[in-house]
């Protein structure tokens, strides 16, 4: 945003107003030669004498915000509209700094005042603040207007994409991705192919147009200059290609953008704390934990972590749970406000006043337990607010971050072999890395027919999301289907897209269109009771299963899979192995083909299999709650252990 200007001052004017512009003609200096803080001085001093100048008081904002004080500036800011609330460069300003701080509902509240002006600024001003607010319906009429205004719009176009992928509108969301990158997006154009790529793949929108979309990502991203610091779009890559390294380097070039974004906020380090007064050490006080997730609610990370956060042992452990997302009024929420930790809400926190709290709350170890997914906030960490930290669970890869100090995997989905290809230090959990809640429901199972399955049939099922659905896995899902002319294929209906498309899929491989079921989206119980109805889950690669495939466990449904290369691509094989059932992994895509068909044809394996399931439900690792937190606790106070010693972070292999 350019520092506003005005006007010389009339002929007869005040001693004060004569310092003020004074002082503001030195200001507009100092910022062309960029010596912000000698503008911010300069602007402060004018602003001071003359407080009721709206333009003094906005040149002032910019100049702070050039500071990469977001907070004083978006105050000043906000004094400069409320002074003028015609003046284009406060409201911007303003706005701007709100979305920042996490303000989103005061940034639609200022927007939708009474007389304010109605420009392409303000409608795509309001549409990413209703975003934020997640009311993609909302936010999608405002960037509608928009760009009645300004057509040609590149950023409102990808806005507007990822409303509609929140709608799960996803051919429209992939268009409007496309749309965004033939107007051009600059930098972010690799974190827009990949959006668009996995808009088209959600809704299972398949042919040449995507696999060439793909290749041109993956092409784009093997380019990268070494030191990029680039958007991307690492969940993608982790998605839909069986690449270590091009999965690095996709995450380090996004982790680097992170850094290059928060690097001029003031107040804290980049460097981690150094030891010192009040640092832990073996038998001194507990050591303090800090989760960081937006997930702290009806999710699938919250259902799989709940008891594990119950079961912290907190003579040894003080656990705080830092929340920044929605409080969706769930039994979730609550269970785990009550029993989870000390809970702390940074729904409304900056990252920077997120990363303060943390600082001051004196966190030993910080984990993140989302990643590059959606609704992260690595910038968070990318301050370094506690001396060590860690990523967990919610991302299968490497955040690719040199602020982020540990991976937590299992010998399985990260094994030493690959460490190359870990931006973090690898630590090990004994069994698999992926928590589980005893307490996960499990009603009796209802009837097929209410399913609308066939009483006779052979059910295969795979409820994972359709984006990890591939024309390669449908290949062979459709020649299982073939070979056993009793089977229907179960799968989960995410949105209103996808299940037609695979149906048109089936059918132009030969499958009648009908043999593919939907199941709708239902409460984790009911869904957990119709998951028993199902004889095999047949998996997907090169994602995995991971809550869907230990859901599948616990229901006592077997789950066939394949071992690839990739984190994302050897979770059902942890699993597996850690319910006693590694002879359920598959080599390869022959192997897991010839796997189903032999246990599609063998009803007797089949009850063996579920009874030896429901046994692993209390002897199994998987599923051992209390063993995962003393293995995880125990895993937590090796790393803080080394750093206690002056030692810096290193391997972890599992014990």
């Amino acid at each position: 945003m350019p520092v506003a200007a005005r006007a010389a001052p009339p002929v007869k004017v005040s001693r004060r107003a004569r310092e003020a512009q004074h002082h503001w003609q030195l200001g507009q200096a100092h910022a062309r030669a960029a010596r912000w803080d000698a503008a911010a001085r300069s602007h402060a001093q004018a602003a001071r004498l003359q407080p009721q100048d709206a333009l003094y008081a906005v040149n002032h904002a910019r100049a702070l915000w050039a500071q990469g004080d977001v907070e004083r500036a978006t105050a000043e800011a906000l004094r400069a509209h409320g002074l003028d609330p015609q003046l284009a460069a406060a409201r911007e300003l303003a706005v701007q700094g709100l979305l920042q701080l996490q303000r989103s509902d005061e940034a639609v509240a200022l927007l939708a005042r009474p007389g304010q002006p109605r420009d392409h600024a303000a409608h795509a001003a309001l549409g990413r603040a209703l975003q934020r607010l997640h009311r993609p319906s909302e936010a999608v009429g405002a960037f509608f207007d928009a760009l009645a205004l300004v057509p040609q719009d590149a950023a409102s176009h990808h806005n507007l994409g990822q409303c509609f992928d929140d709608l799960q509108m996803y051919q429209e969301a992939a268009h409007c991705f496309e749309t965004a990158l033939m107007l051009g997006v600059g930098d972010q154009a690799l974190a827009t192919r990949g959006l668009a790529l996995f808009a088209a793949r959600s809704g299972c929108h398949w042919g040449r147009e995507l696999e060439a979309s793909l290749a041109t990502l993956r092409a784009e991203v093997q380019l990268l200059p070494d030191a990029a610091a680039l958007r991307t779009a690492p969940f993608a890559h982790a998605a839909f290609t069986d690449s270590r390294a091009e999965q690095h380097r996709a995450a380090a070039s996004a982790a680097r953008f992170i850094t290059a974004e928060v690097a001029s906020l003031p107040g804290l380090p980049l460097a981690p704390p150094a030891p010192g007064h009040g640092a832990w050490r073996p038998g001194t006080r507990p050591l303090r934990l800090g989760y960081v997730s937006a997930d702290f609610h009806d999710h699938a990370t919250a259902n799989l972590m709940a008891e594990v956060l119950e079961l912290h042992d907190r003579s040894a452990f003080d656990v705080h749970l830092y929340s920044h997302g929605p409080d969706d009024g769930s039994t979730m929420r609550a269970r785990l406000q009550a029993g989870g930790g000390r809970f702390i809400d940074l729904a409304r926190s900056s990252d920077h006043e997120a990363a303060r709290r943390i600082r001051a709350d004196g966190i030993d170890l910080l984990i993140d337990l989302k990643g590059h997914t959606k609704d992260h906030r690595l910038g968070i960490f990318a301050q370094r607010p506690a001396p060590l930290q860690a990523t967990f669970l919610g991302f299968p890869g490497t955040t690719g971050a040199a602020w982020m100090d540990y991976v937590i995997g299992d010998t399985i989905v990260t094994p030493l072999a690959h460490a190359a290809d870990y931006s973090e230090k690898i630590a090990q959990l004994p069994a698999s890395y992926q928590p589980n809640d005893r307490q996960r429901p499990l009603p009796p199972a209802p009837s097929r027919a209410s399913q609308g399955l066939p009483d006779d049939a052979l059910v295969l099922c795979c409820f994972n999301q359709p984006y990890k659905i591939s024309a390669e896995v449908m290949d062979s899902w459709c020649r299982l289907l073939a070979g056993l002319p009793n089977a229907v294929l179960w799968l989960f209906a995410w949105g209103t897209q996808a299940l037609p498309n695979l149906q048109r899929e089936a059918a132009a491989r030969g499958i009648a269109p009908q043999r593919l079921i939907g199941a709708p989206r239902v409460p984790l119980a009911a869904h957990m009771a119709r998951l028993q109805l199902a004889d095999l889950f047949i998996d997907t690669w090169p994602y995995n299963a991971h809550t869907t495939a230990s859901d599948a466990l616990w229901a006592g449904v077997p789950v066939v899979t394949t071992l690839g290369p990739t984190f994302a691509s050897r979770v059902g094989a942890s699993l597996l192995n850690a319910v006693g059932l590694p002879e359920l992994v598959a080599a390869d895509r022959a192997g897991y083909e010839a796997l189903v068909l032999a246990l599609a044809g063998d009803a007797p394996r089949r009850r063996a299999l579920r009874a030896q399931l429901a046994a692993a439900r209390t002897q199994a690792p998987l599923f051992d709650s209390r063993r995962f937190a003393r293995d995880l606790e125990a895993l937590f106070l090796r790393m803080a252990t080394r750093r206690a010693q002056g030692l810096p972070p290193g391997h972890l292999p599992a014990i």
